[in-house]
């Protein structure tokens, strides 16, 4: 297989398309979201017996349980899928939208507007609902997209990619406005990351490893979606209940996605009450505290922690525990381990909980609430390409917004430079 030559060919109808896409109608991209949404619940069967290929190769890999969970697809989360891109359908366009407007005293209006990128790139692993988010985003934002699923979820990808561009096609779509790299060889992802004539930006999301090596191939500009690193950070102010249930829900809700909680960090003077009523509760939801010496005192059966440990993005039933003297230690610690993407504080303290989150640098900071809702449908955007840990274009959830750029339109009335 000549990857190079097939990619080529990828790159310029894609290109070709996003030209299309940019000046199409919302009319028209709302009417192909809500098509592309209606025809996935019609073929929920066929997209399921794809998946269900993709978990038995899982299985047969020795692939854990979480990350099996992030790859399963079920009919009701088909059908979430489904409504989610029939509601990108009913968020606001962004492109065309004047920014600003500037009139110069020679005369001539300079209005910056919200344009597509053109092509983005997207490359992932076993995560077959990002197709169908990457897709819808994209398109509503008149981008084209070419999509690179990891092996674990090819089945899967194919199937949905297939439903997806039929129904998009006869829905209006220019052809090739969504593709998908059919080949798993790591060559062929290479190729991609080089395919800067064609492709403005390249959006990765999946595992450290993942992240690192597009990070090391790519020519083409990269948002990356790194590592979930959180921590939940419980004040000598805090409720000690409140904590409890927020560090909970932070790490057991779903401990297989980015915005689950790695870590939990408890004030000393509060240590002696609340880390037994923790460490029960975690106990109790079948999740594992590896800690310090400190926190361990308090919860003998807790695992000893490896220096490995702090700052590891466990995607599993696995906390990291720790004791600081206070708040300034806490924010140093998070901002040695944290991988910048979600952190919150749990205190009555008003001045300290703001103190914490100007001063910890990630893109989501909370008070008094789970890490949990760092989501693009949580934060309203509806749908979302991924979670940003960047901070040049975008950082935290990336919706529309986030996959646009601008122009200048400059008007004049025959104005020539002297």
């Amino acid at each position: 297989m000549n990857y190079a030559e097939e990619l080529e060919i990828m790159g310029k109808r894609a290109k070709k398309a996003s030209l299309a896409l940019s000046i199409l109608s919302c009319r028209v991209k709302n009417r192909a979201l809500e098509a592309m949404g209606a025809a996935l619940e019609e073929h929920t069967e066929e997209i399921l017996k794809a998946n269900e290929i993709d978990l038995q190769n899982g299985r047969d890999a020795g692939m854990s349980e979480s990350l099996l969970d992030r790859l399963k697809l079920t009919p009701e989360r088909v059908q979430d899928i489904a409504k989610g891109l029939i509601g990108v359908a009913s968020l606001t366009d962004p492109v065309g939208r004047i920014e600003s407007t500037f009139h110069r005293p020679n005369g001539l209006v300079i209005e910056k507007i919200k344009v597509p990128i053109g092509v983005i790139g997207i490359i992932y692993e076993a995560r077959p609902n990002v197709t169908a988010d990457a897709a819808g985003l994209c398109l509503k934002s008149g981008n084209a997209s070419i999509l690179r699923g990891g092996r674990e979820a090819l089945s899967s990808s194919k199937a949905i990619v297939k439903v997806l561009y039929d129904a998009g096609v006869e829905s209006g779509l220019p052809e090739y406005f969504m593709q998908v790299i059919p080949w798993t060889d790591r060559e062929a992802v290479n190729i991609m990351l080089k395919l800067n004539k064609y492709i403005h930006l390249i959006i990765p999301r999946g595992g450290e490893g993942l992240i690192e090596a597009v990070m090391r191939e790519s020519t083409i500009p990269v948002i990356k979606n790194y590592k979930g690193v959180c921590h939940v950070y419980v004040d000598k102010e805090a409720d000690l209940d409140l904590a409890v249930d927020i560090v909970v829900n932070s790490k057991c809700q779903r401990p297989s996605v980015c915005n689950s909680a790695e870590g939990v960090i408890v004030h000393a003077d509060i240590a002696k009450e609340f880390i037994p009523k923790v460490y029960a509760a975690l106990n109790d939801a079948n999740c594992e505290v590896r800690a310090d010496e400190a926190f361990r005192q308090l919860a003998p059966e807790a695992t000893a922690i490896q220096q490995s440990d702090r700052g590891e993005e466990f995607l599993d039933y696995i906390i990291a525990g720790t004791v600081v003297e206070s708040l300034d230690e806490a924010i140093d610690y998070i901002n040695e381990y944290s991988s910048g993407h979600s952190e919150s504080i749990v205190s009555t303290n008003k001045e300290s909980c703001r103190r914490f989150q100007m001063e910890i640098d990630s893109a989501a900071v909370y008070s008094n609430s789970s890490t949990r809702f760092t989501d693009g449908a949580e934060f309203g955007m509806g749908a979302e390409i991924g979670i940003s840990t960047d901070k040049l274009h975008a950082r935290g959830p990336m919706g529309l917004e986030e996959l646009t750029t601008y122009k200048y339109i400059i008007n004049g009335t025959g104005q020539l430079k002297g």
